[in-house]
C-alpha cells in the first residue's frame, strides 16, 4: 500500500477526505502538464496518448476548462487526412530513444496523409467526442461553444475513418488490426487471435523496452507478445497503414465490444454537439442505433450472457470472458434483455459488481484459470473500465450499483494514490504512480452527487 505524497501520485492510507482526494488529482494533472498537452505518466507514457487525453480533458473540466480544450485540440491537430486519431503523439523535445516504440520505429513521416508531427499509426477507442460533449456541459462558455464548433467537423471524420475504412467485416463495426487500438494491450481477449500471428521472440533482441524500466516485468506483456505486436505494426507499416483490402492481408482483424461501444457513444455525443453547433443531430442518432443493433447481433452471445471480441480471421467469438463484455452497458440504447444479462454477469463472481463491493472490478474474469492479478490487464482494476460501466449504470438506472462502483474507485486512490491501475484483490497501487486518467476520472466521480 502506498503511503507516498501528492508530488508521486501516493496518498495517506485510507485517507478518504474528498478535498484531500481532490487536491491529490489536481496536483497530478497538473504535474503531468506539458506545455500544450498532458502525459499519462512522467515515467512510462512521457508522449500524448489518444484515449488518455479523452478521459484526461473530462478531469479537466472540473479544474483547468482551458487545459482540457487545448488536450483536445491538440490531439486532433495531429488528426490524419483519411480522419484517423493517431494512438501517440510524439513530442519532439524529447531524445530520440526515450520511448519504444518510438517515432523512428513508426515513420509517419513517409506516409501520404500524416500529420507534420510524428505520430503512430494505429487508433486507440474513439471516446473523444463524449469526452468533447462532457467538458463543455461542465463549463459551457462562449470559448467551449466555439471549441465544439472546431471539433465537430473533425470527431465526424474521425467517425467516418472508423465506420468505413475500418468497417471489414460489413456489419457497420470497426475493427482494430492490433490489440493496442483497444487500449486492453494484453487482455486474454487477444490471446486467440494472437497466437495466429507468426511472430519470433528473438526479435525483440533488436529493440530496448523501457516500460520493464519503470515497472515490474512480470507485470507487463511478454516478450512474445511483444513480438507479435512489433509484428503487427511490421506489416501494417509495410502496407503505407492503408486499409484497403486489410481483409486479405493483415493478419489480426478483431470486432472489439469497447471500440464499437465507444463508436456508439461518439454517435450519441455528436448528436448533442450538432444541436448545440447548429448541425442535424437526426443522423448521428440513426448511426448510434445502427451501431449498437450490430454489436447486439455480431459480439453479443445470449446464452453466456455477455459481449465477445469477435475475430474475423476465424468468423467466431473469442471466449474469453473479460470487462470488455461489460462495456455496452454504457450504451444507453442497449435493449433490456442484454442489459440484465450483462448486470447479472458484472455482479457474479466473475467481477464482484455490488452495492457494497469488497473488492475491485476485475479487468478479467477472476474465476478464470488465466486471470493474473499483478498482469497489466490481464486481472488488474482500471479507473477508465470502472468510469465507462459507472456511466453506463447510471444510464440504465441501478443507482445502487454505479454508488457501490463509485465507493470502490475512490478508495482505491484513497488507499493507494493515482496509480496506473491496481491490483483487483487489494487495491495495492501497480503501474506507473502520478497517472493521468486516474486522476483526471477520479475527480468526475468526486464531482457527482
Amino acid at each position: 500500500m502506498s503511503t507516498g505524497t501528492a508530488a508521486d501520485g501516493g496518498a495517506p492510507a485510507r485517507a478518504r477526505d474528498a478535498g484531500a482526494l481532490w487536491r491529490l488529482a489536481v496536483a497530478t494533472l497538473d504535474g503531468n502538464w506539458e506545455h500544450d498537452h498532458t502525459v499519462p505518466s512522467r515515467t512510462l507514457y512521457p508522449h500524448q496518448w489518444s484515449w488518455d487525453s479523452a478521459f484526461i480533458a473530462v478531469g479537466l473540466s472540473h479544474v483547468r476548462p482551458d487545459r482540457a480544450w487545448r488536450e483536445l485540440r491538440t490531439l486532433f491537430a495531429a488528426q490524419w487526412a483519411d480522419g484517423r486519431v493517431p494512438h501517440i503523439v510524439f513530442n519532439p523535445a524529447l531524445r530520440a530513444g526515450s520511448y519504444f516504440p518510438g517515432p523512428a520505429f513508426w515513420d509517419s513521416a513517409r506516409v501520404a496523409g500524416a500529420p507534420a508531427v510524428a505520430t503512430s499509426g494505429i487508433v486507440q477507442p474513439p471516446v473523444h467526442a463524449l469526452a468533447a460533449w462532457l467538458v463543455h456541459r461542465r463549463a459551457p462558455s462562449e470559448r467551449s461553444r466555439a471549441e465544439l464548433a472546431w471539433l465537430y467537423p473533425r470527431l465526424v471524420a474521425w467517425q467516418r475513418y472508423l465506420t468505413g475504412r475500418r468497417d471489414v467485416g460489413g456489419a457497420g463495426l470497426a475493427s482494430i488490426v492490433h490489440p493496442w487500438e483497444s487500449g486492453l494491450d494484453n487482455s486474454p481477449a487477444w490471446d486467440s487471435p494472437l497466437a495466429a500471428v507468426p511472430a519470433d521472440v528473438a526479435v525483440m533482441r533488436a529493440y530496448q523496452r523501457h516500460d520493464t524500466d519503470h515497472a515490474d516485468a512480470a507485470h507487463r506483456p511478454t516478450d512474445l507478445d511483444y513480438a507479435r505486436y512489433v509484428a503487427l505494426v511490421d506489416a501494417y507499416r509495410a502496407g503505407g497503414y492503408r486499409d484497403d483490402g486489410l481483409g486479405g492481408r493483415h493478419p489480426f482483424l478483431v470486432e472489439c465490444p469497447l471500440v464499437n461501444t465507444a463508436l456508439g457513444l461518439a454517435e450519441h455525443a455528436l448528436a448533442a454537439i450538432a444541436r448545440e453547433t447548429g448541425a442535424d443531430p437526426g443522423p448521428h442518432r440513426e448511426r448510434a442505433t445502427r451501431i449498437t443493433a450490430a454489436l447486439v447481433d455480431r459480439l453479443y452471445d445470449p446464452v453466456g450472457g455477455t459481449f465477445h471480441p469477435r475475430d474475423l480471421r476465424t468468423g467466431r467469438l473469442v471466449p474469453a470472458r473479460t470487462a470488455l463484455g461489460l462495456m455496452p452497458l454504457a450504451l444507453p440504447g442497449l435493449p433490456a434483455r442484454p442489459v440484465a444479462a450483462l448486470l447479472a454477469e458484472a455482479c457474479s463472481p466473475r467481477f464482484g459488481l455490488a452495492a457494497r463491493m469488497d473488492r475491485p472490478l476485475p479487468s478479467h474474469d477472476r474465476t478464470a484459470p488465466d486471470f493474473e492479478p499483478l498482469r497489466y490487464w490481464r486481472g488488474p482494476s482500471w479507473q477508465n473500465l470502472n468510469w465507462l460501466l459507472w456511466r453506463g449504470l447510471r444510464a440504465h438506472h441501478r443507482f445502487d450499483l454505479a454508488a457501490g462502483l463509485r465507493d470502490s474507485m475512490v478508495d482505491l486512490v484513497a488507499t493507494a494514490g493515482c496509480h496506473e491501475y491496481f491490483h483487483p484483490d487489494t487495491g495495492a497501487g501497480l503501474g506507473s504512480p502520478a497517472f493521468g486518467w486516474t486522476a483526471a476520472l477520479l475527480l468526475d466521480v468526486l464531482a457527482e452527487p
